[in-house]
């Protein structure tokens, strides 16, 4: 047997499906612990090793089926593309993903990554792109594809190779700051190369200083910042992970980051290391947006009497919004989009006490201003949080409603317990400033309401659904198996 032969076995072992131990052993081996070094600094895991999430890769996809001009192309299992194309247009996405095959032969001959780069090639249309995104999948990464040999640019198109593997990258939400820091370095380099293009700005953007803004959020957020930052003199630039590459050179050109979704650490290094300041947390609630207005506002180089009258409308109005509209609930929440707390934070100011907050994203410096104000109030903040964290809580504190995951959601309603799912009914909708508070409240006392009709249901259907209650027998079955009751 040749040695050629020998790799070609071995490799063959190392798939999707092999645990995170051999798949980390074998990209350590194949030359990629720089890489994973950097994942453990970025993204540290929980004490359960990693928390029960779909493909961290989808957040990359994602961003990168997003954006304008862009391909997207994945290389990996079959088994695995399948599965984040069919969750890519699941969630909306109208563009093709493409997809690079290979077999045991192809990854150790070194074929894999001819075959990437001539996929590369053929994408590489001027007329077409602006960029190419190559995503490595698990098993490329754990075989030692090298992508950052890949031309940084074929025919004027940008070409750029991230690895995201499942082993290294916690959750898809982190996936998201793999991809959008990535091309924030990229773009950085061209400017300090050269002239770049300029990006098409609001006569606003260009004439005052700008804040970029860090993180996905819900539309009418991205308005109602820059309405904030309108009395201090500055205005919102673009929303990072961007929608066209243009974007990306905005948003270094701004003055000051805001980091609303915490978790962002790759993009955070990209603005920290072109010279911009840093913000934490978000305008959310009174006492969240009386901070963020003054941390802003000491940034920009705002006036006290600007900052002060900012802070003094703004408390005003928020307030009146969550007085016009309580929560008078206990509640426990739980997410994976890394806004957990400050939705946490606009519940207890709206009435409601939160006695849990789990999220599977790591705490960062720029979450801490919010884990700290949430413990203040008797809130337990648990970071890297597992399924197992989020339902004990439930359990513990038997809260009137529940915010979670799927799976929480799902355990919620078997107990009768209204619930809600984060990521579709929480955090795709305004949180911040007054439009926030309203909106927030009116779905969760309509879950609220639900309470009679969920008992009415587990006393119609009561011990239904369990033992010999469970699935449909006939008599014929019945007679034929001796098993099941009465149809």
């Amino acid at each position: 047997m040749t040695a050629s032969e020998t790799d070609i076995i071995e490799t063959s072992g190392v798939s999707c499906h092999a645990g995170a131990e051999q798949l980390t052993a074998s990209a350590t081996a194949a030359g990629k612990s720089e890489l994973l070094a950097q994942f453990a600094e970025d993204y540290p895991k929980g004490p359960h090793d990693q928390p029960q999430s779909m493909c961290p890769a989808f957040g990359s996809l994602r961003v990168g089926l997003r954006m304008r001009r862009t391909a997207t192309v994945l290389s990996g299992s079959a088994c695995c593309v399948y599965g984040l194309t069919f969750t890519s247009h699941f969630y909306g996405a109208k563009r093709t993903v493409g997809y690079v095959p290979f077999d045991s032969e192809s990854l150790v001959t070194g074929k894999l990554f001819e075959d990437i780069r001539e996929a590369a090639h053929d994408l590489a249309d001027p007329e077409q792109n602006d960029a190419v995104v190559i995503i490595n999948l698990c098993v490329p990464t754990a075989s030692g594809v090298p992508l950052d040999l890949l031309p940084k640019e074929i025919n004027g198109v940008r070409i750029i190779g991230i690895d995201v593997p499942g082993f290294g990258v916690p959750t898809h939400a982190e996936a998201k700051d793999v991809l959008a820091g990535a091309m924030l370095e990229y773009a950085r380099s061209e400017i300090q190369a050269g002239p770049v293009a300029r990006p098409e700005q609001t006569e606003a953007q260009r004439d005052k200083p700008t804040v970029a803004l860090i993180g996905e959020m819900f539309p009418v957020d991205a308005i109602t910042i820059d309405r904030l930052l309108d009395s201090l003199g500055a205005t919102a630039g673009p929303v990072v992970p961007t929608r066209e590459w243009r974007e990306l050179y905005a948003a270094l050109d701004c003055q000051v980051a805001a980091m609303i979704h915490p978790f962002y650490t790759a993009t955070a290094r990209q603005f920290a290391a072109a010279g911009r300041a840093l913000v934490g947390s978000a305008p959310v609630g009174v006492e969240g947006t009386t901070a963020w207005l003054e941390a802003m506002g000491t940034q920009l180089g705002a006036d006290r009497a600007s900052i002060d009258a900012a802070i003094s409308t703004q408390r005003s109005a928020i307030r009146a919004a969550l007085d016009n509209n309580p929560i008078d609930a206990t509640i426990t929440l739980s997410g994976y989009e890394g806004s957990e707390l400050l939705v946490a934070r606009l519940l207890i100011e709206s009435g409601a006490t939160v006695p849990y907050v789990g999220s599977a994203c790591p705490k960062t410096p720029h979450s801490a201003a919010d884990a700290k104000w949430l413990e203040d109030q008797g809130v337990t903040v648990k970071f890297r949080a597992s399924l197992e964290d989020d339902l004990i809580a439930m359990e513990a504190f038997k809260p009137d409603l529940v915010i979670g995951t799927t799976p929480v959601v799902q355990k919620a309603k078997e107990a009768s317990i209204p619930s809600l799912y984060f990521t579709n009914l929480i955090s795709a909708r305004p949180l911040m400033g007054a439009a926030g508070a309203g909106s927030v409240a009116q779905v969760i006392n309509s879950a609220l309401e639900n309470q009679p009709r969920m008992l009415a249901m587990e006393s119609f259907f009561e011990g239904v659904g369990h033992g010999q209650t469970s699935g449909v027998w006939t008599p014929e079955i019945i007679a034929r198996t001796g098993a099941g009751g009465i149809c």
